[in-house]
């Protein structure tokens, strides 16, 4: 069907400033990964957020393979998944041997609060995922402390939440070790794909280079002739004694220029979001039938818009929007356990009312940065008139 405003899978335009930036990195760059642009990236990431310790990598889901990696799990050991969110917080961790309780979402917030995770946290809980998902950042502090109690490491998954803050510290820098994603749908995209990894402990940072590159290491010894015995030494990483695998999960350096000049521009998008997101919220209020999540601060930065239909209709609403107004909504993170994947691989149980209630109710609308004012209107508008006509 030919939408008139679909659900975009891209997040935003390009100013002529980053189209510059990029077209100078293709031209001066070299080599074209593991460069120049790759580190100072990294360090005006690290500012931007407030961490010590951040890499470039090609997307979100390797950040979350090395996330799983260096949890070292060993066999019995659990981790804690919100079952409302992308496939990619979850199978990295079953992948690694790890057994996955789903956690149950808050209603309002839509996601994990203290009081869901510690429902599931047992003495075989290794690791706890939270993931900010819709851009909304949960209670951290509360969260923190939790895991600090049961000595349990705090997986953020930060993918939809850059620019966040609560009690004005970003998310991603609550976690031992957090991930963020640079897709072509999320706040800020380096060309399509792209994330970046943050590391607490000094110790794991360390090794993560060698991890990320293929074990790419210097020799441990002086070398009188520069290309003897050969042009580098390859090694395994090693965490608490143990030998980690290396992987190739590099970002080039033309998408860390990009990511590099995006982050200036990070801030005035996820305010125009969110100042978006609550004039919708805001004229369809009288209607009743939607529950949005309003929060007026940079605790959410709206990169979806979605809420919950509590006249059980969501269907008829998502259908006359469709094919009447051409509008393409969508429902988004089908509650994982459901998945005959998650359910082959032992872990089809789940007592999560909340997600099934607000997932078997949600509308997610079309929200993207670079919608035009005249179609947010319409959008808008077609919603009141299909609000009006099912009342």
């Amino acid at each position: 069907m030919d939408f008139r405003i679909k659900f975009s899978g891209k997040a935003h335009d390009y100013t002529q400033e980053e189209i510059d930036t990029v077209v100078y990195a293709m031209k001066t760059a070299e080599p074209y990964t593991q460069g120049a642009y790759q580190k100072a990236f990294e360090q005006k990431f690290c500012d931007y957020v407030g961490a010590n310790h951040a890499f470039a990598v090609n997307n979100a889901t390797a950040a979350l393979e090395l996330a799983a990696q260096l949890c070292q799990f060993q066999l019995g050991d659990e981790v804690i998944i919100p079952s409302h969110t992308f496939t990619s917080s979850a199978y990295p961790f079953a992948k690694k041997g790890a057994k996955i309780i789903w956690a149950d979402i808050d209603l309002q917030t839509r996601v994990v609060t203290v009081d869901t995770l510690a429902k599931k946290i047992t003495p075989k809980t290794r690791a706890i995922v939270v993931v900010h998902l819709y851009g909304y950042a949960a209670d951290m502090p509360a969260i923190v402390n939790l895991a600090k109690q049961h000595n349990i490491l705090l997986i953020e998954d930060a993918a939809q939440s850059m620019g966040t803050s609560v009690d004005g510290k970003k998310t991603g820098t609550f976690g031992d070790i957090s991930i963020f994603s640079l897709h072509s749908h999320k706040n800020i995209t380096t060309l399509g794909e792209g994330g970046v990894l943050v590391v607490k402990a000094p110790g794991v940072a360390s090794i993560i280079p060698l991890l990320r590159h293929n074990g790419h290491c210097p020799f441990p010894f002086e070398r009188e002739n520069y290309w003897l015995p050969a042009m580098g030494n390859v090694d395994f990483p090693e965490l608490n004694e143990q030998i980690l695998w290396p992987n190739n999960y590099c970002l080039g350096e033309v998408e860390c220029a990009l990511g590099a000049k995006l982050l200036e521009r990070l801030d005035q998008m996820n305010r125009e979001k969110r100042n978006r997101a609550l004039y919708f919220m805001d004229t369809l209020r009288q209607y009743g039938a939607l529950e949005f999540h309003r929060v007026d601060s940079d605790r959410h930065n709206y990169h979806l818009l979605v809420a919950r239909v509590i006249n059980g209709r969501r269907d008829e609403i998502i259908k006359s929007l469709a094919y009447e107004k051409g509008i393409q909504c969508v429902v988004q993170y089908y509650p994982l356990n459901r998945y005959p994947f998650y359910q082959k691989l032992g872990f089809g149980e789940a007592d999560c009312p909340y997600t099934d209630l607000f997932f078997d109710n949600m509308i997610s609308f079309p929200f993207h940065h670079w919608m035009s004012n005249h179609d947010f209107e319409y959008m808008l508008q077609s919603t009141q008139e299909v609000l009006e006509q099912l009342s």
